[in-house]
């Protein structure tokens, strides 16, 4: 047991490992909206058989659109399913982004409650005209969270869903030194460089024994957050991803992960792993651009899943979704996802 920075007692049993983790998408009825619980565990438990760490109540799970009980409650199913599939070390990080400083650190506390293990926290949009340009509000905005989350914090990067906001390395290397319940950054800013720079003092030998963290089962890890870059970020001491299209093709990215790791010992993986980046990478690059209901219409067509984001947001015209279908480098990952082992329809 350990004390983070409030004073609550905090026992992660389950580590926080470097690898490939997946944004859960969350899934809803047709014509109420409501949770559709049978689809998510059954996607919970796909990912996570493969290797795939789950994120709910992330930008892909529309955390905007959901309310406190939902959250909760995808956090227990997928706890449940978890732990019925016999995966009961496999942990679970859930988004704790809100309007306010005040609602994250309730999100937290809600989290950790309902048995999440990790955190995941963006700055508010809303009021980004503001909060843009004063470094120092920023800072104290994940000071604050992390100081006090009952679980650690994981720093979440993402310009396009916080209006603008892009933190830069400078900042994320403070708050990895000065916030001991940070476990990692998740750079969906895409921006390789920070990625080197904030690896560069995180993977140092040093660095765990001069800023050590709340939980000794959480390290700082640096995330990618596509997976277009995951071989040279390997090569630049980062620790995996956070990618959308690990929902798509877990068993793949898990696998490049493992080559792109493995390259760094023996050379001779090094042309497998170029192999799959140039696949994945091309993949990536045009999935994306379809976004949450891009990838929800890919997973129906794969797994018999996937339904409709909620409203307002749209789904993906079915013309578009057809293109996105057989566009080739989908069909190119489609064929490696089953080339390595995983099971499409």
């Amino acid at each position: 047991m350990s004390l983070n920075g409030n004073g609550t007692h905090v026992s992660t049993i389950r580590p926080l490992k470097p690898g490939i983790y997946a944004p859960i998408p969350s899934f809803f009825l047709p014509e109420s909206e409501d949770l559709d619980i049978p689809s998510f565990e059954n996607h919970v438990v796909r990912v996570a058989t493969a290797g795939v760490g789950p994120l709910l109540a992330g930008s892909m799970g529309e955390a905007i659109h959901l309310s406190h009980t939902e959250r909760v409650v995808l956090i227990k199913t997928a706890r449940k399913a978890l732990d019925h599939a016999g995966l009961l070390n496999v942990p679970v990080i859930t988004g704790i982004g809100a309007g306010s400083t005040r609602e994250s650190i309730e999100l937290a506390n809600e989290a950790a409650a309902a048995g999440a293990d990790y955190a995941i926290a963006i700055t508010s949009g809303y009021f980004a005209g503001a909060l843009a340009g004063d470094r120092k509000a920023l800072k104290a905005f994940f000071q604050e969270v992390s100081s006090k989350s009952p679980i650690p914090v994981i720093i979440y990067n993402y310009p396009g869903a916080s209006g603008g906001i892009n933190l830069d390395s400078d900042l994320i290397t403070e708050l990895a030194i000065e916030c001991p319940n940070t476990c990692g950054v998740k750079l969906t800013c895409g921006d390789v460089g920070k990625l080197t720079r904030v690896a560069a003092t995180v993977s140092d030998p040093m660095f765990s024994a001069l800023h050590p963290r709340t939980n000794k089962k959480a390290p700082f890890l640096v995330l990618g957050g596509f997976s277009d870059f995951l071989l040279p970020s390997a090569y630049s001491n980062g620790h995996g991803a956070i990618t959308g299209l690990a929902n798509v093709a877990p068993y793949s990215i898990v696998k490049l992960f493992e080559l792109s790791e493995a390259s760094m010992v023996d050379p001779s993986f090094l042309p497998e792993a170029q192999r799959l980046q140039g696949i994945i990478g091309r993949a990536d690059a045009t999935i994306a651009k379809a976004s949450i209901s891009g990838t929800k219409y890919l997973l129906q067509k794969l797994y018999g899943y996937g339904g409709h984001p909620r409203r307002p947001l749209p789904p993906i015209d079915p013309v578009a979704g057809e293109a996105l279908w057989e566009h080739s480098h989908t069909q190119a990952l489609v064929r490696l996802e089953e080339e390595v082992g995983g099971k499409v329809r």
